[in-house]
């Protein structure tokens, strides 16, 4: 008995892991956030919402509700990592405070207050999160701009600039409210910390979302008055659309051509395409990480030479903050076969085709990582997954600690119940990898097949 709770428990400890680790980016924020490992392990599971109704009913079943049901506030605090509340009437917006007001409240004074940004078991990352407060008392400020639409309350503070986090924190569950509590309405987007360079780079998709203007919280000072408000976005897990929790049976694909609705289709990206592709060949994209940041790969040169042997047409692509989405859209929504370590980069899967050949290389203690940050999600949009787990010898830890090592022959052992900040720095900053060519090349040659068949099947 004591054997099998042991086991549980290390399940659990690597489960809230996953959660931070997966999407981290070393290079740029060594503050790994431990207070997130031991805040989830006393958390309770996670609550759904069972209903999620049309226009003029409830979106929460009133029995997970914490406010009084005289009032028009609802909230639900029982997931684990985010908090949500809706006010199901006419709202008034005060940017100035952070409040929103109910109006023409009846019953006794409600408030609630909360952090709009799902990573609330995140101590640090939530303390750069405004709060905000939703009242029915006192009256509200006197309305100054009518918005015939409900509202959205949002952050986009956090890791914004972080591609994963981007997409898993703020996009995904963005995709989700709108296709669930509001599903058939054209909501207005309310934002709070939205940096001038964030709006622009991801205007374009922020323009599917809503035809009407963004709502910079941080630099308006009116007061707004909806038809109802959402306060918070709902996530279903990593990179994850459950359609079984939706209004409408939407998944990863749908979310995939919404997003061809933002990236694709313009005219530089047009000229990106036709400059690079080839039709006599299967294209292979190589996303590429710097040895700086960790877990590149050494020898890439050569694995790009063998990929082009076997008939590849390879491209490399090194994703930064200056690419321009659509082309990047375009070239993975292009391709048929890309190749990573995993890292946040591969979160470019939801770029792309359905069918696309998407391999993972694996480096050593990330395998439970990867498979929940990555290969999960790669399924679920109906991608050919390949996993490719280096073994000892194609790592660079091999070198640093000995092939006998601990560290290097049995990762999980060493890392046990106590994934620590060293430990990530270990296995996602320090590891690099050296490709076993005779070895990856049995992997490029399955890839190859699949790649050539998705090709001439789907051009």
């Amino acid at each position: 008995m004591k054997k099998k709770e042991s086991i549980a428990a290390v399940l659990v400890v690597s489960l809230l892991v996953m959660l931070f680790v997966c999407h981290i980016n070393l290079s740029e924020n060594l503050k790994l956030n431990f207070e997130l490992i031991q805040s989830l392990a006393t958390t309770p599971k996670p609550g759904i919402f069972k209903r999620l109704a049309p226009r003029g009913q409830d979106p929460i079943e009133s029995t997970r509700l914490q406010s009084s049901s005289s009032t028009m506030i609802r909230c639900t605090r029982s997931d684990d990592y985010y908090d949500f509340c809706y006010i199901n009437g006419p709202t008034v917006l005060d940017p100035t405070t952070s409040t929103l007001f109910v109006m023409d409240a009846t019953g006794p004074t409600v408030v609630e207050k909360i952090k709009p940004y799902p990573r609330k078991h995140e101590n640090s990352t939530m303390s750069r999160i405004k709060e905000f407060t939703l009242t029915s008392g006192p009256p509200g400020p006197k309305c100054q701009i009518q918005h015939n639409a409900p509202a959205i309350v949002f952050s986009a503070g956090g890791y914004t600039g972080n591609f994963f986090h981007d997409f898993n924190d703020g996009f995904i569950p963005l995709y989700i409210i709108v296709n669930s509590i509001l599903y058939d309405q054209v909501p207005v987007l309310a934002i709070s910390r939205a940096r001038d360079w964030w709006i622009q780079r991801y205007s374009d998709l922020l323009n599917v979302f809503s035809e009407h203007p963004i709502i910079n919280l941080d630099n308006d000072t009116a007061t707004h008055c909806f038809r109802s408000a959402t306060v918070g976005l709902i996530s279903h897990g990593f990179l994850t659309v459950n359609p079984k929790k939706l209004k409408t049976p939407k998944t990863l694909p749908h979310f995939h051509a919404m997003l061809g609705k933002a990236f694709g289709q313009r005219e530089t990206a047009q000229r990106f395409h036709l400059q690079r592709h080839h039709n006599d060949r299967p294209r292979l994209v190589f996303i590429s990480r710097n040895v700086s940041v960790g877990r590149a790969i050494l020898n890439q040169e050569e694995a790009m030479d063998l990929a082009e042997r076997i008939g590849f047409e390879v491209i490399v692509y090194e994703p930064s903050s200056r690419t321009s989405l659509h082309a990047a859209y375009d070239l993975l929504n292009n391709s048929h076969a890309v190749v990573g370590v995993h890292g946040a980069a591969l979160t470019h899967l939801l770029f792309m085709r359905p069918g696309t050949v998407f391999m993972q290389i694996v480096p050593l203690g990330t395998k439970w990582i990867a498979k929940w940050c990555y290969e999960n999600p790669a399924r679920a949009m109906g991608l050919q997954y390949i996993d490719y787990r280096i073994t000892a010898e194609e790592s660079s830890l091999a070198e640093t600690y000995g092939k006998d090592n601990i560290v290097v022959k049995d990762p999980a052992g060493k890392i046990g119940r106590n994934w620590s900040v060293e430990f990530m720095k270990i296995y996602l900053k320090e590891q690099n990898v050296r490709l076993d060519l005779d070895r990856f090349s049995w992997f490029l040659k399955a890839a190859y097949d699949k790649a050539k068949r998705f090709m001439e099947k789907e051009g």
